[in-house]
């Protein structure tokens, strides 16, 4: 990154919580946002609540980290990487680390570093020197590297982005490390959409690293003698200035190269659910955090939570059988402020015949069977996974 200033087992026929919100697909006029591209999701559904040019590919510089993140946790989960494992900074990563002309901290050649602490670095800071140094001790060059990365890409659900290294620089930037064969301007670029379904991806498989994104202050041993104390450049955190008003931001990730411009993801806990924001392209520092507010706000101000004890057409849809009870996970979805209940649709997919005895028998399992869609005016649909138990 480009140097800134330090810068839903609940049965449903039993009711479920309904989450209401305006958003840009709703029949009221919702604000524009002042970004090539901004893009708002339940991180738990996946329901869209904000688009605005959501499918648009543009250069994501530093966002790129999330997915890096994503990578090395799941070499950590499987055990080809540990929190503790010290890392040695050779020279190319070295010359990038203690480079002024981006975001850093300082790393010296032939010193170890422990993963933690440089994915610590990697996500308060931005620091590039020490997302190189995570990248090639867990794949050993960029190509290898950037070939995880599209893996997990794929399995978030994103086929489209164009990677090209682990920083979001511009290739020429990764000096020695640079791609051959791929120009010298080349930046990694993702949809609004595809970084918020890596975030998604990350914060669901791996809640733990919410952890380190929420700290506003950190350590950072440089060497034995040295010290350095990592500030956050996030600043919607809780008691930052940019901070929300009606929710709580505890991540993700600021982003900024010249092209790219000032990019923000976002996610934190709004009417007690987690959401994923994104917003791409504005073009300063500070409006990378209002343009967020602004979208949160734009979906929060017109909205109410509201406990439903029966949605008919829900409980309907999943009666089909007394010998089964079909169940969904426990979630809420977001729907518009004025719906009347009843104006909540569902519609059963079944990819199994519930007559099967032996899907019938299997009472120990809370088999998934199919989906439900749940729609209401004015907002994106929800789509859950709906479950087999036998009473």
């Amino acid at each position: 990154m480009k140097k800134q200033f330090k810068n839903w087992l609940i049965l449903v026929m039993l009711g479920i919580a309904i989450i209401t919100g305006s958003g840009i697909m709703r029949g009221v006029e919702a604000d524009k946002i002042d970004a090539k591209a901004a893009y708002m999701i339940d991180a738990g559904t996946g329901q869209i609540l904000y688009q605005q040019n959501a499918d648009s590919k543009y250069p994501i510089a530093s966002l790129t980290k999330i997915l890096t993140l994503a990578v090395i946790m799941k070499d950590i989960h499987n055990q080809k990487l540990n929190w503790d494992q010290k890392i040695k900074v050779n020279k190319d990563v070295a010359d990038m680390a203690n480079n002024w002309q981006y975001s850093n901290v300082q790393l010296n050649e032939g010193e170890s570093y422990t993963v933690k602490s440089l994915v610590e670095s990697m996500m308060i800071v931005s620091a590039d020197g020490s997302t190189e140094a995570l990248a090639l001790a867990d794949a050993g060059s960029v190509q290898a590297f950037n070939k995880k990365m599209k893996e997990v890409a794929h399995e978030a659900g994103v086929t489209d982005a164009e990677i090209y290294n682990m920083i979001g620089l511009p290739n020429l930037d990764l000096g020695n490390l640079k791609l051959k064969n791929v120009g010298d301007d080349q930046e990694n670029k993702f949809s609004a959409k595809g970084i918020a379904l890596i975030s998604k991806y990350l914060v669901n498989n791996y809640p733990e690293v919410i952890d380190i994104t929420k700290q506003k202050n950190v350590d950072f041993k440089i060497s034995a003698d040295q010290t350095y104390n990592m500030e956050n450049i996030n600043y919607m955190l809780e008691g930052s200035y940019a901070a929300p008003k009606n929710g709580t931001i505890d991540g993700l990730k600021t982003g900024f190269t010249d092209d790219a411009g000032y990019c923000f993801v976002g996610t934190g806990t709004f009417n007690g659910q987690r959401v994923i924001t994104v917003v791409l392209n504005t073009s300063d520092y500070n409006k990378q955090f209002s343009e967020t507010n602004k979208m949160i706000e734009s979906v929060m101000n017109n909205d109410k939570v509201v406990n439903t004890k029966d949605i008919k057409s829900v409980a309907q849809a999943l009666k089909k059988d007394k010998k089964v009870s079909l169940e969904v996970n426990d979630t809420n979805i977001w729907v518009a402020k004025n719906t009347d209940p009843k104006q909540i649709k569902a519609e059963l997919t079944l990819d199994k015949d519930l007559s099967n005895a032996k899907i019938q028998s299997q009472n120990s399992k809370n088999e998934n069977i199919g989906t439900i869609k749940i729609s209401s005016p004015g907002v994106s649909t929800t789509e859950l996974n709906v479950n087999l138990k036998t009473k």
